[in-house]
């Protein structure tokens, strides 16, 4: 399948600011120097057993919705050593809910403390007053704080797609003497954003698939996915895929945005990411043999960046972790975890 846009910013063509908008649980009033409007998603998601849902409180004031999901007791492999926590990161058009479909009981289940995160202005996460929802820099703070203040040893990052670059940025921090950034135990990369961003992966699709181009371009720049489930299912996920998990998928997709993820264009001159890890990070490298958002050189990218292997997945789609074959690439992660060393970074 074809290249472009990612889910977080959606894409951007050279003369368009393209981004995308998700949903929002505004915090109740607070004292920080902009307010927040008291919005609330609309398609609330519901949660499985076993599920919770909270607000993670940031310094600025602003709320962050967490769906955790513990391991159950007793623990299904009587024995095993603890598990690190795994922290989950969505993209565009995503929020919390969309680890907690699959992917949140499938490694609870394996022993593993499950957090997704919803970011500013995305799922029920409050909106704070500006025409984005942050930075790379704010989001990766964010994501800092909930770690160091609720999550008490050093866990496995997981970001998909724009959350992915997020993950990216979040790793760069760990190269230097940033005392803010929690350690990690290893970081795993979802069909994610190459450091350089999605410029590349626009202009690949634009010189080899013009009509496909297009059609990508309305679906997220112009969130025409929101309206069409034949360009929601071709973009997001396998043709096999049942429309009406589709269309439920579809409908939480477009009420979880209500503040683009960034501004494409201050973020697309500030990448690529910084440094790439010194090598005492274990990081997995996964993308999707049928993404229509990420190419197979924007994977080999982002796995030449951290010098690993990339992991392709047959025959799954972007979302990875809602598309029909979602135990492919969860089958994948856990074999990584289960031979993870215990050291952190």
């Amino acid at each position: 399948m074809p290249p472009m846009a990612t889910s977080a910013s959606v894409l951007t063509l050279p003369r368009l600011s393209i981004s995308p908008t998700m949903p929002a649980r505004a915090s109740p009033t607070t004292t920080m120097t902009r307010r927040t409007r008291p919005l609330r998603a609309a398609c609330a998601y519901t949660l499985q057993e076993g599920q919770s849902r909270r607000s993670h409180r940031l310094p600025c004031g602003l709320d962050l919705e967490v769906i955790a999901q513990q391991p159950p007791s007793p623990p299904p492999t009587p024995g095993r050593s603890e598990r690190p926590p795994l922290v989950f990161v969505h993209g565009s058009f995503h929020a919390a809910w969309c680890w907690a479909e699959r992917w949140l009981p499938f490694f609870s289940h394996a022993g593993f403390p499950c957090f997704a995160l919803s970011l500013r202005a995305q799922g029920e996460s409050s909106i704070p007053s500006d025409t984005v929802a942050g930075t790379l820099e704010t989001h990766t703070g964010d994501i800092a704080d909930f770690i160091r203040k609720e999550v008490p040893v050093p866990p496995i990052l997981i970001g998909h797609s724009f959350g992915g670059l997020i993950v990216q940025q979040y790793i760069s921090c760990l190269q230097g003497s940033e005392p803010f950034h929690p350690k990690l135990s290893g970081a795993v990369l979802v069909c994610s954003v190459p450091p350089s961003g999605n410029s590349g992966l626009v202009w690949r699709y634009l010189l080899t698939k013009p009509i496909a181009a297009i059609k990508v371009t309305l679906s997220l720049a112009a969130k025409a996915y929101a309206n069409s489930l034949p360009l929601c299912k071709e973009t997001f996920f396998s043709s096999q895929m049942d429309d009406e998990l589709v269309l439920r998928y579809q409908n939480l997709m477009k009420e979880s945005s209500k503040l683009p993820l960034f501004d494409l264009r201050k973020l697309n001159a500030s990448l690529p990411v910084p440094s790439a890890t010194d090598g005492t990070l274990e990081i997995l490298v996964m993308g999707a043999s049928n993404d229509f958002i990420v190419d197979a050189e924007g994977l080999s990218e982002t796995a030449r960046f951290y010098n690993v292997q990339p992991v392709c997945v047959k025959g799954v789609a972007h979302d990875m972790m809602l598309d029909c074959s979602w135990e492919k690439g969860a089958a994948i992660i856990l074999s990584w975890l289960d031979k993870l060393a215990p050291r952190s970074a």
